[in-house]
């Protein structure tokens, strides 16, 4: 029998369930901008599957690269939800939250989308 398939499974459920309240975490406490952080662990996973001669290992290690790299994404479009009052803001960064919802007006009005990523980027 193969557990491969099981494990990898196993491993690429538990790494997203992971990275989803590591990626809420940072934008409450450090916002939008700590994208980079990502970015540079995502590279660190990337590089380490290069090394790993287990295959699984390897794989699994390029999963959780890659789930960083997503969360990149997923950062930017956390500060939308705060913003729309999806999630909570952080109180101590209240007037960066206010100034955004002036800037950002007639999009919150839209509702989801993904297509001003460059909006979200450029602030």
């Amino acid at each position: 029998m193969n557990f491969n398939g099981i494990l990898l499974g196993a491993a690429v459920f538990l790494i997203i369930g992971i990275c989803h309240p590591i990626v809420i975490k940072m934008e409450y406490h450090w916002g939008k901008k700590s994208w980079w952080v990502l970015a540079v662990v995502g590279v660190l996973f990337a590089a380490a599957s290069l090394f790993v001669d287990n295959s699984l290992g390897a794989t699994i290690l390029g999963a959780a690269a890659f789930s960083c790299f997503w969360g990149i994404h997923e950062i930017l479009s956390q500060e939308m939800r705060v913003l729309r009052g999806w999630f909570p803001e952080n109180p101590k960064r209240a007037d960066y939250y206010a100034r955004r919802r002036k800037e950002l007006a007639e999009e919150l009005k839209e509702g989801p989308s993904h297509k001003h990523l460059k909006t979200k980027l450029k602030n």
